[in-house]
């Protein structure tokens, strides 16, 4: 499905209220606030369709000054993030280039997400982890300011350890089943021997021994998974760091492929892509590539500012003008 329209119409308004209708939040912005007219006092996002042979209507509504309410066909769901485990829903934007430039905190955010998808009983890991390192921190704090003992601390620190090592494996793993697919789809976009790193150690009851007095002057944690890293290479080079804006690009590319691919695999129920301006930078055979690629690996609506970008034709073209969206004549 290519969406079609002149820059400012809202292409990109479009792809987030389809995001947020399957997944309960923005790719953009976490402050909901931004979801709502500024003249409106709420917002309501809606899809139907089917998964498989199973017919679904998803909804979710948003009201200033009140909590998100979501429906999978008609009843309501404790919360809107629940969403996401019935519909996979990957997307691309320009913003999304922090999951490949950005501070280690994005990447570990992509890959817990990945790693929900991929193992959906996997899905509470790293809130569970960080809900520990959380409570170690007060004890922490408590300790340092006379108000509790050090021994308090050890039960958090084998919380720690234990929830630590499990999430470290489960991403380690998740990471090993994606970097085969990445490693191929980037190559075919012309990012040579790429690759996944994960950058960190599980941690031990000996290791968060050994930094006590350090934590315990600085009150926090100071290792542990939730200051990991993940690396994407390309032939020894970190693309963070040494890589071009274009480079980037294609790297999140790849990474978006081998992450559908992986779930079709895994799941035999194709994600939903959301490509907002993908074609805008890429040269006629990358596109020829790509449009290759997501025609095998799910539903995808695709936004462009001219239907000629993209070199196939589309189930469904539609057009996008200012507050409407309508199938091209």
């Amino acid at each position: 499905m290519l969406a079609v329209g002149p820059n400012g119409v809202g292409k990109t308004n479009l792809l987030e209220a389809v995001h947020v209708a399957t997944q309960g939040f923005s790719p953009r912005t976490r402050a909901e606030a931004q979801l709502i007219r500024f003249d409106a006092a709420g917002a309501r996002t809606a899809v139907a369709g089917h998964r498989g042979e199973a017919a679904l209507e998803l909804e979710v509504v948003l009201r200033r000054g009140e909590g998100k309410r979501a429906k999978l066909n008609g009843a309501p769901l404790r919360a809107a993030e629940q969403l996401r485990t019935v519909v996979a829903t990957l997307v691309f934007t320009p913003d999304r280039l922090g999951v490949v430039k950005g501070p280690p905190a994005v990447r570990r955010a992509y890959l817990d997400r990945v790693l929900g998808r991929l193992r959906p009983a996997r899905t509470g890991l790293p809130a569970e982890y960080g809900a520990a390192v959380a409570q170690r921190n007060a004890a922490l704090r408590r300790a340092a300011a006379g108000l509790s003992g050090v021994e308090a601390i050890e039960p958090w620190s084998e919380r720690v350890a234990t929830l630590g090592a499990d999430l470290v494996a489960a991403r380690v793993e998740a990471l090993a089943e994606l970097e085969p697919a990445f490693a191929a789809r980037a190559a075919e976009l012309g990012v040579e021997n790429a690759s996944l790193r994960y950058v960190g150690e599980p941690p031990t009851r000996e290791a968060l021994a050994a930094v006590l007095r350090r934590d315990l002057e600085r009150g926090t944690t100071s290792l542990g998974p939730h200051l990991d890293d993940v690396v994407l290479d390309a032939a020894g080079r970190d693309l963070r760091s040494f890589g071009s804006q274009g480079e980037q690009r294609l790297a999140l590319l790849a990474l978006l492929l081998a992450e559908a691919e992986t779930i079709m695999e895994r799941t035999a129920v194709p994600p939903l892509l959301l490509l907002d301006d993908v074609l805008s930078e890429l040269d006629p055979e990358r596109r020829r590539i790509l449009a290759a690629r997501v025609r095998g690996v799910g539903q995808a609506l695709v936004t462009a500012t001219d239907a000629a970008m993209l070199p196939s034709t589309p189930d469904q073209l539609l057009e996008v003008v200012p507050g409407a969206v309508a199938e091209a004549g």
